[in-house]
């Protein structure tokens, strides 16, 4: 993992422009074939959902159990400060008075002091025909506002299709639809559910949600990275 190199500057700037950041090559080619490989091991995940069952679009993808791969354990607690500043000021921004941590780990005390016990990171595994709907990682009622996707899969030689895809709903207006051009590696960084736009009569807020368009062959892998844990 690359997280040193990061421009946060630039993030901050991209994720207040855009409500999304892409990080080239967080993860290389290596860390990437690991994690992927990690799918077929089920003693390493807590639950499996086949979306088709859910309504969820189709695919499948499995929540890591405790304690996690010490490479995603690393990835949540060092992507999560640099982080935290937008967040805050995100909220500041919306009028709320949630202010987050510095460390992760004092976020992740609050969530187990309301119930949310369950870790949230995510392996999802996609096939020809599969997709995955829009949608919000939300998981109960402590939310940390930014999420991490990473493309552990190469587009073209693994995989044709399956877009990542974000759109953007403002305030009386038609959704603003975004696609982003990942590669094996690189990293969203992105809104889970709200962020603020300064209009001309001030701040307001926007609803993103998220999804993968329809692969057309191979096979596709992609680790989630959430914040927050699930009740």
């Amino acid at each position: 993992m690359n997280a040193a190199a990061v421009d946060w500057e630039r993030v901050s700037t991209d994720l207040d422009a855009e409500g999304y950041a892409v990080v080239d090559a967080l993860l290389p080619p290596a860390e990437c074939a690991a994690l992927a490989a990690l799918y077929a091991n089920e003693d390493r995940f807590r639950s499996r959902v086949v979306m088709s069952r859910h309504g969820f679009g189709r695919g499948e993808y499995k929540y890591f159990a405790h304690p996690l791969p010490a490479l995603v354990a690393d990835l949540r607690t060092t992507l999560y400060p640099p982080l935290v500043p937008i967040a805050n000021r995100w909220n500041s921004a919306m009028g709320l008075t949630i202010q987050y941590p510095d460390d992760h780990a004092a976020f992740l005390e609050r969530c187990h002091a309301a119930g949310q016990l369950r870790p949230t990171p995510l392996l999802l595994q996609y096939g020809p025909g599969d997709y995955n709907c829009l949608h919000q990682d939300l998981y109960g009622d402590h939310v940390f506002p930014l999420q991490v996707a990473i493309l552990l899969s190469a587009p073209t030689r693994d995989f044709t299709g399956g877009e990542f895809v974000l759109t953007e709903q403002r305030p009386r207006m038609q959704s603003r639809p975004m696609v982003l051009p990942l590669r094996e590696g690189d990293a969203a960084i992105f809104a889970v559910h709200r962020r603020p736009i300064q209009g001309t009569r001030g701040t307001y807020r926007v609803t993103l949600r998220h999804g993968v368009s329809r692969i057309r062959s191979g096979h596709r892998h992609t680790l989630g990275i959430i914040f927050h844990d699930a009740t």
